[in-house]
């Protein structure tokens, strides 16, 4: 079914698959030190996004497995500026999670809130999502903001709950429900 809503097109962007040739894009963002600070991985290498794409492009649908989605937000001019994924954490009980990432070199231009703002009224609306959680670490203050501009409900701070890159770290627990999505 997703399919058949994507590509998906927002006011100023295009919501698509991954597809082979984002890989140069993938590499030059995920390989950033400022990129992979607040991510469980470290800075990507070449072998590692040729790895991580070849996932990615299988992510398509929630209804069967990976019961997840990844996909590329590209501008108006074509050109990658983030990713979203969408995946479920509880499948019977239509619960998901959301996660993104911006391109640094597009900074502050609500790129990212628009796409995941497209993307959790087509989870809610068209794919049949109860819920949505986004989960980070709370040093992310942009992805905490983020998560606030698009209406999750801080849920929870998850004191040194996860051991990452040599350190305990913090998470932020954020959710919201199909209900709680404002009106069009």
């Amino acid at each position: 079914m997703a399919d058949a809503l994507l590509p998906h097109r927002t006011e100023r962007l295009q919501l698509r698959f991954h597809e082979e040739r984002d890989a140069a894009d993938l590499l030059r963002v995920y390989s950033r030190e400022d990129v992979a600070l607040y991510l469980l991985e470290e800075p990507w290498t070449a072998e590692q996004t040729a790895e991580r794409l070849a996932k990615r492009i299988t992510r398509r649908t929630l209804f069967d497995e990976p019961h997840s989605l990844s996909l590329v937000i590209q501008d108006e001019r074509g050109r990658y500026v983030g990713d979203l994924a969408l995946w479920l954490t509880d499948v019977e009980h239509r619960q998901a999670e959301i996660g993104w990432v911006r391109d640094p070199e597009h900074p502050g231009r609500g790129y990212v809130t628009e796409a995941a703002s497209a993307l959790i009224r087509m989870a809610f609306t068209q794919l049949d999502v109860h819920r949505i959680a986004a989960q980070m670490d709370a040093r992310n203050d942009a992805s905490a903001a983020l998560a606030r501009r698009l209406g999750f409900r801080f849920e929870g701070h998850m004191i040194e709950d996860l051991y990452c890159k040599g350190e305990y770290t913090d998470t932020f627990v954020f959710g919201m429900l199909a209900r709680d999505l404002p009106a069009t």
